[in-house]
């Protein structure tokens, strides 16, 4: 079990990112190839006006309905949507500092923030976020190009993790009535046009529904990305063992009782209930394990959710 004390400087964060960009691009040119682009199409193909059908024209275009009216077929024309907007919301909670395989879940997720921006980069597309803390929140409006691109995301990887159990002037976390994480969901909405991807990074821990949720699924194409650690998967089966709880900033001790096992049981089955409340289609969630490979994931969901939309 671990709790990372290392906080990024701007150097390992940009060394960091230039090997995301090495494996990015490798996967985009030998694996993803277009397919990035087809998961996040949004529309895909827009509508720009009907224009007589020439011979050798898609049949399936046809307008029927002008052709009805005007004796002679015409078909609509598109205009392919080319830019996507991602807009990554990360939260930040302190529980995402926990890790009992030397890799925090922060900075596994972190790494998959990191991979995401890249493969917008590459795809120039237009890329930003909003990194929200218990005690506030950090913008980065979306931006396109390597370079700027590169600098937002060297940005909210060198980010300082919340404080353990940061409860601002309570001194409580928010599992002890603490502030709870306030999403700033206003600033969300005015952040990216409509149509555009909409990727929330978090722990999603058991809680209530965000009021308005449903808006933003219907305006964004909204999707869940979580890193789970391993003892969330499964209880420890160690007999007993001692851990660091960043939510409270306490050392806690786990005797692996029929008592902690059903609490277990039932927080990991509340935990998926919201999960899956929050994100009904299965393609449009993605959870990682902290010891399983981030762009290897990253890729299995875009081909899963290509194959879906097909």
């Amino acid at each position: 079990m671990s709790i990372s004390p290392n906080i990024p400087t701007a150097a390992s964060s940009l060394a960091l990112l230039r090997q995301l960009e090495w494996r990015v691009r490798h996967a985009v040119e030998n694996i993803l190839s277009g397919e990035y682009r087809s998961a996040l199409r949004g529309r895909g193909m827009e509508f720009d006006q009907v224009v007589k059908y020439e011979f050798g024209d898609d049949v399936r275009d046809i307008d029927w309905n002008v052709t009805a009216r005007l004796g002679e077929p015409y078909r609509k024309k598109f205009v392919e949507e080319r830019e996507v907007t991602v807009l990554i919301l990360f939260s930040d909670t302190p529980s995402l500092q926990f890790g009992s395989t030397g890799v925090s879940k922060r900075e596994a997720l972190l790494e998959l923030a990191g991979l995401v921006m890249m493969l917008g980069a590459i795809n120039r597309d237009r890329v930003g976020y909003v990194h929200v803390t218990p005690t506030g929140y950090s913008f980065r409006e979306p931006v396109r190009g390597r370079g700027a691109i590169m600098h937002a995301a060297s940005t909210l990887i060198g980010i300082p993790a919340p404080s353990l159990a940061s409860g601002g002037a309570t001194g409580k976390s928010p599992a002890e009535g603490g502030p709870p994480l306030e999403i700033p969901w206003r600033l969300v909405a005015r952040a990216a046009p409509k149509h555009s991807v909409l990727i929330w990074m978090g722990d999603f821990g058991p809680g209530p529904i965000p009021e308005g949720w449903p808006v933003f699924q219907r305006r964004y194409q909204a999707m869940g990305f979580r890193v789970d650690d391993p003892w969330e998967r499964e209880f420890p089966d160690d007999g007993t063992i001692a851990a660091f709880d960043p939510t409270s900033g306490r050392l806690v001790t786990l005797e692996g009782s029929t008592a902690e096992r059903a609490a277990h049981a039932q927080w990991q089955m509340e935990r998926d209930s919201i999960w899956q409340r929050l994100f009904p289609d299965p393609n449009s969630r993605l959870v990682v394990g902290t010891s399983e490979a981030r762009l290897d994931a990253l890729v299995k969901f875009f081909h899963a959710r290509m194959k879906g939309r097909n």
